[in-house]
């Protein structure tokens, strides 16, 4: 989707009553492009941002994170292959149903992904670095331990 339908349609949102008192955005911004582009329609709006949460994980792990995961067809669960056993590698611990792999989560798939972050994303922590909002929390820790971090940051 073109950068302008996008800040458009977030700017849109951001009008809503539900998030007058604060919001939260997740994936977005995505460029620099974008990333002005909210700056500009937040200020037009008497908003800013106060924080940005940038979660460091190693390449090498998000790659084994996202090509493990799999989802049960027939109850949407999700899980790793770390966690299944050689009995039950193709079986949901929930529902027993058949587990496959999104397509989206192959290999290939995840390393363009994340040569496409590095060039258009990445970018994006020097330019929230630099206006003093930037917060790099370390994502290679327990999920717990990421979720208190994160809680401590933003209070």
């Amino acid at each position: 989707m073109p950068d302008e339908v996008v800040v458009e349609l977030i700017a849109d949102r951001l009008t809503w009553p539900d998030v007058q008192d604060g919001f939260m955005l997740d994936g977005f911004p995505r460029s620099l492009t974008q990333a002005e582009a909210l700056e500009e329609t937040l200020t037009k709006m008497g908003k800013k941002i106060d924080a940005v949460i940038n979660i460091e994980v190693d390449f090498s792990v998000l790659t084994d994170r996202i090509t493990g995961r799999r989802v049960c067809k027939n109850c949407g669960a999700t899980t790793h292959v770390k966690y299944l056993s050689a009995d039950d590698e193709n079986k949901c611990a929930e529902c027993g149903g058949e587990l496959y792999q999104r397509a989206d989560d192959s290999e290939e798939t995840v390393k363009k992904r994340l040569v496409e972050y590095e060039e258009k994303t990445q970018p994006l922590a020097a330019y929230y670095k630099q206006k003093n909002v930037l917060i790099n929390i370390d994502g290679q820790q327990d999920i717990k331990k990421v979720t208190q971090d994160i809680e401590s940051a933003l209070k």
